[in-house]
């Protein structure tokens, strides 16, 4: 006897209506009706369409899906400053360029049309950072069954462009800086630099209570560093490097920088503070930096609104030993580069230079790894002409 055929819907009497079972992504059955069979079967093949894309992402993610689901499982392994340092590679060089494709459409091609060539424009750390994650994610992709083989594997890992030879700052250019900035904000921030080789996250993370100015020799404890989340200033004890958390001894000219600082904030925690006393915040920092910028005669561009909305764009070239348009007192007198590394570099020249042995000059700049502090001190104190003259004079002499 033949089979009754299966009916495409079930029609329920006491409703009045045609109904069709179907299983969601995790397994589960749910029902659609409708009254008009060709109603639902339109819903029914919607939510068909819905299901089968949601499995196949669900098995294929996308570039953008797979690289922020790897960055969240791995944070709490990783230093939280690097966690941010990688969020922010990824975002502007991996997922802006190519987040949209499946994980499984990627091609090393693709790779080096896209995220690669985007990096390759930028400094040699960022693209360095760039490749390896690249490599580190689609390999754990990989591994996962996700791909079946790393497309980054064999990218190339030079690229980028070469890092400006760090230059120091002469002793007039210091004295330069130094007067261009008094009785402004940015003051006690490059004498830190200067006189005590403090990075950046390290000045700004810098509290009272790591600073002894009243013993036999003043000096600081670098113990903190600071970090901006979406502008929020993030003081944490996870220094760059172990070596990071140093104790260093105070010039006398940083001494009485730092006494009148805080004699003229004594409720202030931190020595580079806001208004409340508290840390700066991401632009705080950049209108403090903006005290050094100002008085320079590098080109810079500000956009100013018109009445009418329109923002235009303007470009200034400062003239050195002309005064600022709307402030008389502030002179552009900096005609040489000044970045807060600069003045850290600075720092470390002048140890190399008086003579301070590689192992205590290590230890004062925080370096980890001591190949850092020699190519600095090979680069200043071995090929200077007095240092190799008497050298060379006496291999003639032979």
């Amino acid at each position: 006897m033949a089979r009754k055929p299966k009916q495409e819907f079930e029609f329920i009497a006491s409703r009045n209506v045609y109904r069709k079972r179907i299983r969601d992504t995790d397994g589960k059955y749910f029902a659609i009706t409708s009254a008009d069979p060709e109603e639902l079967r339109r819903k029914v093949a919607e939510a068909e369409r819905v299901i089968a894309e949601g499995k196949y992402r669900a098995e294929n993610p996308t570039v953008r899906e797979y690289f922020n689901q790897w960055l969240d499982l791995h944070a709490a392994h990783v230093r939280q400053t690097t966690m941010t340092d990688y969020r922010s590679i990824v975002k502007l060089y991996i997922t802006e360029t190519m987040g949209d494709y499946f994980m499984i459409e990627v091609t090393p091609d693709l790779i080096r049309q896209t995220a690669v060539a985007k990096a390759s424009t930028k400094s040699k750390t960022i693209y360095d950072k760039t490749v390896m994650l690249l490599k580190t994610v689609f390999q754990s992709a990989a591994d996962s069954d996700v791909i079946d083989t790393n497309p980054a594997e064999k990218i190339n890992p030079r690229g980028g462009k070469a890092p400006k030879e760090k230059v120091s700052l002469t002793d007039n250019q210091t004295e330069t800086l130094l007067a261009a900035v008094k009785n402004t904000p940015a003051y006690p921030f490059c004498m830190l630099g200067i006189y005590a080789g403090l990075r950046r996250e390290e000045i700004l993370a810098l509290q009272w209570d790591s600073v002894f100015l009243d013993t036999t020799t003043p000096y600081l404890t670098v113990q903190r560093a600071l970090h901006w989340e979406h502008n929020r200033p993030i003081v944490s004890d996870e220094l760059k490097t172990r070596a990071a958390k140093r104790a260093v001894p105070l010039h006398p000219k940083l001494v009485e920088c730092l006494k009148d600082l805080k004699a003229r904030k004594p409720d202030s925690a931190f020595v580079i503070s806001d208004s409340a006393g508290g840390p700066l915040s991401g632009s705080q920092w950049r209108n403090l930096w903006h005290f050094v910028e100002k008085r320079s005669t590098k080109e810079r561009k500000y956009k100013r609104r018109l009445d009418n909305g329109e923002l235009v764009e303007h470009v200034v070239t400062p003239v050195l030993g002309q005064a600022a348009k709307h402030n008389p007192d502030c002179i552009c007198s900096i005609d040489f580069e000044v970045t807060p590394h600069i003045l850290r570099h600075t720092f470390i020249s002048s140890l190399v230079l008086d003579g301070v042995d590689v192992a205590t000059t290590q230890y004062l700049a925080g370096h980890e790894n001591s190949r850092t502090t020699l190519d600095i001190y090979t680069h200043l104190k071995t090929n200077r002409p007095e240092d190799i003259s008497s050298k060379m004079f006496e291999f003639f002499k032979r």
